[in-house]
């Protein structure tokens, strides 16, 4: 990652470990494994062979080019290290400078070699020295023990699936799939996922049979044949004693401080803009900080053909957004870039996105930021996105409406018997949707750590907050690394700082909804950085298209799937359905207010390319 401490950003990492194999013999497996994830660091790939451990990196390298390669190998102490890593450290100096002060030599400036010498230095416990996005995995020679690790809100992603003999990692699923001893199978289980979940899935599952994904914040060893990965920093309820305005001036202070943190860069940075309120913040904090350095922020924006003649008012987007982001655009005097998207483009581009996510997603909220995020690469190489304010602050619908907050499950996907219509029969023998869904919510609400004297109110405020985290945030990750990292753009979310979901854990409810209004603590904390006009705009949506062309796009492109003899889709789901989707005009939220009629239709055109693609088989 291109920085003033030297690290460096859009990094794939994968690799294997066999007990058995001489992994040395192995090398064109592991090129191949490396060369699916050439778009996440297309400048500069490096592999490391060894009888038990194969590993394999790719990036963009900016900065220390040569001391800075990966794999990266150091010794201390009598063990050698080897570490594949992907991410950045927001605490690079701090930390650098403490490992200095206890004795150790560094022999580059990249934050590579800060991880690394922290795990030679304190072992598993450096995770939780280190504040960042990262996922890495370190061999140590001596041991033959392999610890691998994820950043604490699971920005960057690390997947895993243990083969016999051995295990296989890589930073997204397409890494893994390349091994001949991972299978191209979904069971009911995966089906489950995709068709009651998706484009959520269960925290620590990937869709595919032998499958997993590290949990956020959990680190562990491979070793001696066995995988155990635990927990290393969790959310905690502890009583809340700032007053309004002394919370007000932390979140103030932690907010400034994590923007500052990911605005250090050599290259060229901006931000999203959408106009609301997030985007709107991180652009003018970021603004102020460039400002310092002699330099003008670029912001981006994202808008639709005939948007401005087919938009409608609704209870989820009262206001569109251009007005918005013209109003910031003169406040901040940035450079400003539209990018205008076209149905048949948005409609092409699903297909990539699910290249690029390897499974259905969130359809063309997904295609639409893909294409966007390859027109922001094309004028700077680090943006700053404002995902995450909404889990944290209490800024959705769900948390705010006192019924819908009420609802037993999952607030954004009320709708688990329509989903279960899909199922061909034979499946919806074999799963129980109901069950199937309510045991991962009640799972996750029992997880929430509460304290004796919270309130109702208080304790469904932390459940809401902990289903947010572990779902609905995870969701919106996936995208923004998949869609963003296959153009080669890296994109930093400050809201995911782990010091502001520890603090905002414990604010009361109040506070958040401060005066009644949504995400109140948040506008009253920054209020003297944004135009009021923005400031107090009620919070709209992702954009997206409100063309019906685009509804005409996806319908067509469904009808193309029904018409072929061998549509793999028609293994899990039912004919009958699909050709319902098509000629009813009934309207059902799959996924909050985003997915409706069209975006459904858009799932299951996604659902079967990706099992063509990817040779899905469906075993039970």
């Amino acid at each position: 990652m291109a920085t003033q401490n030297g690290g460096y950003f859009m990094c794939g990492i994968t690799g294997m470990i066999h007990l058995e194999q001489d992994l040395r013999q192995q090398e064109a497996l592991l090129r191949k494994m490396q060369e699916t994830l050439r778009r996440r660091g297309p400048d500069q790939e490096g592999i490391f062979l060894s009888p038990r451990c194969a590993m394999a990196h790719t990036r963009l390298a900016v900065i220390d080019v040569e001391k800075g390669r990966q794999p990266m190998e150091i010794t201390a102490g009598g063990e050698t290290y080897t570490i594949v890593y992907n991410g950045e450290l927001y605490n690079t100096p701090e930390l650098r400078t403490q490992l200095e002060q206890e004795g150790v030599v560094f022999q580059t400036h990249c934050d590579t070699e800060v991880v690394l010498q922290s795990y030679a230095h304190w072992g598993p416990r450096c995770v939780e020295q280190c504040n960042g996005i990262f996922a890495f995995a370190v061999w140590e020679h001596t041991a033959q023990r392999l610890f691998l690790a994820r950043d604490r809100i699971g920005v960057k992603p690390l997947f895993y699936a243990e083969i016999p003999g051995g295990l296989v990692f890589g930073s997204e699923i397409k890494a893994l799939l390349q091994h001949p001893d991972v299978p191209h199978e979904i069971d009911q289980n995966g089906v489950a996922d995709l068709l009651l979940l998706g484009p959520g899935r269960t925290p620590g599952y990937g869709v595919f049979r032998t499958i997993r994904e590290v949990k956020p914040a959990h680190c562990g060893y491979y070793m001696q044949g066995s995988l155990h990965l635990h927990p290393y920093w969790e959310l905690h309820a502890a009583v809340h004693t700032d007053s309004f305005a002394e919370t007000a001036a932390h979140v103030r202070e932690l907010l400034t401080d994590a923007v500052r943190r990911q605005l250090v860069s050599d290259v060229p940075i901006g931000t999203f803009l959408s106009g609301g309120l997030d985007s709107s913040l991180l652009s003018s904090l970021s603004s102020q900080v460039l400002r310092e350095r002699g330099e003008m922020l670029h912001t981006f924006s994202v808008d639709y053909r005939d948007n401005d003649r087919y938009f409608q008012k609704s209870h989820f987007q009262p206001t569109s957004d251009p007005a918005y982001i013209r109003a910031m655009e003169r406040y901040l005097g940035c450079q400003h870039h539209w990018t205008v998207l076209d149905t048949p483009a948005l409609a092409e581009a699903l297909y990539a996105a699910v290249d690029a996510r390897d499974l259905p997603g969130m359809v063309d909220v997904d295609s639409s930021l893909l294409l966007f995020c390859g027109e922001i690469r094309k004028e700077v190489t680090v943006a700053l996105s404002g995902e995450c304010a909404d889990e944290l602050f209490g800024g959705y619908p769900w948390y705010r409406d006192a019924d819908v907050r009420r609802v037993n499950g999952f607030p954004w996907a009320q709708s688990t018997a329509y989903r279960a219509k899909f199922l061909r029969p034979e499946l919806a023998e074999k799963i129980d949707a109901q069950a199937y869904v309510q045991d991962a919510y009640e799972r996750t609400i029992r997880a929430a750590e509460k304290l004796p004297e919270d309130s109702p109110l208080e304790s469904r405020m932390r459940e809401m907050m902990k289903l947010n985290l572990d779902w609905f945030m995870q969701t919106l990750l996936d995208r923004k690394d998949r869609m963003s990292m296959y153009n080669s753009l890296e994109v930093r979310v400050p809201f995911c700082d782990y010091r502001i979901a520890e603090y905002l854990y414990n604010v009361p409810w109040e506070y958040k909804d401060w005066n009644g209004y949504e995400k109140g603590l948040l506008r009253t904390a920054m209020q003297d950085v944004l135009p009021p006009e923005v400031l107090w705009r009620k919070k709209s949506p992702y954009p997206k298209t409100h063309n019906p062309s685009y509804l005409r796009a996806v319908s067509e492109m469904l009808q193309k799937v029904l018409d072929a003899p061998d549509a793999p889709v028609l293994q899990i789901v039912r004919r009958e359905m699909l050709e319902q989707l098509l000629d009813s005009e009934e309207s059902v939220q799959w996924y909050g207010q985003l997915m409706t009629r069209p975006q459904i239709m858009a799932y299951f055109v996604q659902m079967d390319y990706w099992m063509r693609k990817y040779q899905v088989k469906v075993v039970f």
